[in-house]
């Protein structure tokens, strides 16, 4: 049988049979019902441009997203590229490092490193050590990556005279509303978004991003801690977006990069379910479909749909089989009086099999190197290096040494950023002059006498 994809209007677009691959060619005419003149297609493939405000109670939200689905849409794309969703959670390990440790600066060396005082501190050890903290860590981390930002909810204890809790609200659930005097006041949180949350969602004051702390300071003088949550937003600047950053790797996704990484699985997994063995190239004119199938002739799209199955499977079975082998086609076609032209014809097309998985391999071998780069992953890390041409690189030990290096070094401002909302917590809680620091694992070459080294950054 015939496998046909339809657009909206009943229209085959593509068919694979047993022995046929079948396409519609040229454009469908424009009508005033279907293509106003005053009226252009949209041709961004933008996920995250296209505002809107929706009102949630006495709330005015700005939308995230086409339809207010950002993150849910790139969760679902990021789940099906398996070189995003790796790079990902690649760059989310490293940036963790072997977890934070409290430290205060002493000094420096000549050029330029911090010389380090491990503060031997048990509650401050435990605290930065302990299940909480890592795991804020790691969901900020993953929201921050995933989406561009992360939001950070605070919990003060009862009298509201020290914050005990620190968690991530995922990103998922979370909104900002519209700014009022250049200032994002509030996050909303529901478990319906993007759907509208009527009226089950809580609302927490955002913190100034200017100075976070300086905010929490007001608001402990002017007795507003107690009985309220706040959420420290962090975001990664480099898009200049302020309400809803976006995240790294939405370059690749914009370039068409993680489309073709999504595309050729689906394509190689297609050829081997027709054990790459088309025949026969079949290209079928729009303006045929009308004529042969008028849709005046049909009491809905479905019923038109279903005749024009059994069709193409009848030109499958005509095209098809040593009983045909000497069998013809008829196909007819107009000339156009005002130019001469052939229009309306049919193309049949004898393949000659030319396929060679390899090909498709290099193209996703390609996607998968300009994803990484958008992620600032040297492909080499994860064993993606390609043996020769543009993406050839050395996958010797000192290359990938080298290379995890850089993205460590690369870290300092996303471990910063993800680190704030924590100094603020110690600095609230009057636990000062203090810094975090993340501890790495460095490899090292078999001369050192150690595989790895640990150090402080």
């Amino acid at each position: 049988m015939t496998k046909i994809q339809f657009n909206k209007a009943g229209v085959p677009l593509m068919a694979f049979g047993d022995k046929t691959f079948v396409t519609t060619s040229g454009a469908p005419k424009p009508s005033a019902k279907n293509n106003p003149a005053n009226k252009r297609p949209d041709a961004s493939k933008s996920i995250i441009y296209i505002y809107d405000t929706t009102s949630v109670s006495e709330y005015q939200l700005c939308s995230w997203g086409n339809a207010n689905d950002f993150p849910s849409v790139s969760n679902d794309i990021i789940k099906k590229v398996g070189v995003l969703s790796t790079g990902l959670k690649f760059t989310r390990n490293f940036t963790m490092g072997q977890g934070i440790f409290p430290a205060r600066v002493t000094g420096y060396e000549s050029n330029g490193s911090e010389i380090l005082e491990v503060i031997n501190d048990k509650e401050l050890i435990a605290f930065c050590q302990g299940r909480m903290v890592r795991r804020y860590l790691e969901k900020a981390l993953r929201d921050y990556l995933k989406f561009g930002c992360a939001n950070v909810h605070l919990i003060p204890d009862a009298e509201g005279k020290t914050i005990k809790g620190i968690e991530v609200i995922n990103a998922l659930y979370s909104r900002y509303t519209v700014a009022k005097n250049g200032i994002i006041e509030k996050c909303i949180v529901s478990g319906k978004f993007p759907d509208f949350p009527g009226q089950e969602f809580e609302a927490f004051d955002i913190l100034d991003d200017f100075d976070p702390y300086a905010d929490l300071d007001r608001r402990r003088m002017g007795g507003k801690i107690k009985g309220n949550s706040f959420v420290f937003a962090v975001k990664d600047s480099w898009s200049n977006n302020d309400y809803y950053p976006e995240p790294a790797w939405y370059s690749s996704y914009l370039a068409g990069w993680v489309d073709i990484a999504m595309v050729v699985p689906k394509f190689l997994k297609k050829a081997y379910e027709n054990q790459i063995n088309w025949k026969w190239h079949v290209q079928i004119p729009y303006a045929f479909w009308d004529k042969k199938f008028p849709e005046a002739d049909f009491k809905d799209t479905l019923t038109r749909q279903t005749a024009i199955q059994d069709y193409m499977d009848s030109i499958e079975t005509n095209l098809c089989g040593s009983d045909n082998a000497d069998k013809p086609l008829f196909t007819f076609f107009d000339i156009n009086p005002n130019n001469g032209k052939v229009e309306e014809q049919w193309i049949i097309t004898p393949l000659d099999n030319k396929y060679k998985e390899g090909d498709k391999l290099v193209t996703s071998a390609a996607a998968n190197s300009e994803i990484l780069f958008s992620l600032m992953i040297n492909p080499n890390v994860l064993g993606a290096g390609m043996p020769g041409g543009t993406y050839a690189g050395n996958q010797g030990g000192s290359n990938i040494r080298e290379a995890f290096l850089v993205n460590i070094a690369n870290a300092w401002l996303d471990r910063q950023n993800i680190l704030d909302p924590l100094e603020a917590m110690l600095e609230f809680n009057g636990i000062k002059d203090v810094q975090l620091r993340f501890g790495n694992t460095i490899l090292t070459t078999l001369d050192t006498g150690a595989g790895t080294k640990k150090t402080l950054s």
